[in-house]
């Protein structure tokens, strides 16, 4: 019985730590969905007829084609669609002059149209007046 009386104190004690320390736990839950988020950020998104390419990291979003010079954008976080998962749709909005957006959509598959590889995302570009379309995977 003396046992029981101490497990129940120690317990109470404990949730009482807990319930007086919610900064503790809620930075522990931001932390770890900064991690989650951070891992999953990275894309390469690929388009054939014409060739082009975007990478997409921390450090910049780098769009690259052989007829064209490569072109480097800021890394702004991207939107997320209301209400769904957020691996579902990402949108960036790339800095610079016109409408320069990149989307990549989770989907079935994605073909690029030359290989037999199938990606998890499909991937529409947009820089200026130039809508590319292709796939993506995370890199």
């Amino acid at each position: 019985m003396k046992n029981f009386i101490c497990c129940v104190a120690l317990l109470g004690f404990g949730a009482s730590l807990l319930a007086n320390s919610p900064s503790t736990a809620n930075e522990f839950l931001i932390n770890r969905k900064i991690a989650q988020t951070t891992k999953s950020e990275e894309f390469i998104a690929r388009g054939t007829e014409p060739f082009w390419s975007v990478l997409v990291s921390k450090r910049g979003i780098v769009y690259s084609s052989p007829d064209v010079q490569k072109q480097t954008f800021s890394y702004i976080a991207p939107l997320k669609a209301e209400a769904r998962p957020a691996d579902l749709v990402r949108v960036y909005r790339l800095q610079g002059k016109g409408n320069n957006i990149l989307i990549i959509k989770k989907v079935d598959a994605c073909s690029d149209g030359m290989s037999d590889k199938e990606y998890p995302y499909s991937a529409i570009f947009i820089l200026g007046n130039k809508v590319l379309e292709g796939c993506a995977e995370k890199k």
